[in-house]
């Protein structure tokens, strides 16, 4: 049976209400690259190629076509007795796009990545919603904790939302903060101005 977008939603956390769909919460783009050197998978190991993040002009990658790895925005959390699985949500279809994803076990965290296949010039601002993760029912005899456990939890090219961060100071009101994490620690900023740093573990 696979849940409902609201389970999902307080299983990731920090999501916001436009993320959240009646069977799955979309994540958002954090960054695009480009492959540049060759990888191995082998029978006792992999090495993943050399890469390199493409620069994004006002917030827009414009991308042509071939393939290019993404990586999400937001951190996700597979809970015990669950599967992941991830889907392009259909605007990216519709330009042209496919998203190729794999399962994400039970006990998967991170800011994951796939292979986002153009066929079509497009252009893809930071923050965009471009996938729906889904959570279904499944048995297992271990959680997962393989070589990409926590990626990209401590890169500082994780999204920040700078609407929410302006919001907050608009307000003024000390008790409404928002966090982001930044080379793996919380920043929380309130509506005082104020900046505090903490480690995200």
């Amino acid at each position: 049976m696979f849940e409902s977008g609201q389970f999902v939603a307080d299983v990731l956390g920090d999501v916001d209400d436009d993320q959240v769909q009646p069977n799955g919460v979309d994540l958002r783009l954090s960054a695009v690259y480009e492959q540049v050197g060759a990888g191995c998978i082998g029978t006792d190991g992999k090495t993943v190629g050399e890469r390199r993040e493409l620069a994004a002009e006002s917030e827009r990658y414009r991308l042509e076509p071939g393939g290019y790895v993404v990586e999400y925005a937001d951190t996700v959390r597979i809970p015990e007795g669950h599967v992941g699985f991830l889907y392009p949500r259909s605007s990216l279809l519709r330009n042209s796009c496919m998203l190729d994803t794999a399962v994400w076990d039970a006990g998967y965290e991170g800011r994951g990545e796939g292979l986002l296949e153009v066929y079509h010039t497009v252009e893809l601002e930071r923050g965009a919603r471009i996938a729906q993760l889904v959570l279904a029912d499944a048995e297992h005899a271990d959680t997962y904790d393989g070589s990409y456990q926590r990626e990209n939890i401590d890169s500082a090219s994780s999204y920040v939302d700078l609407d929410d961060v302006a919001a907050v100071l608009d307000d003024g009101d000390d008790s409404e903060s928002v966090t982001f994490t930044v080379e793996g620690h919380d920043v929380i900023v309130d509506g005082g101005g104020h900046v505090t740093v903490a480690s995200s573990d």
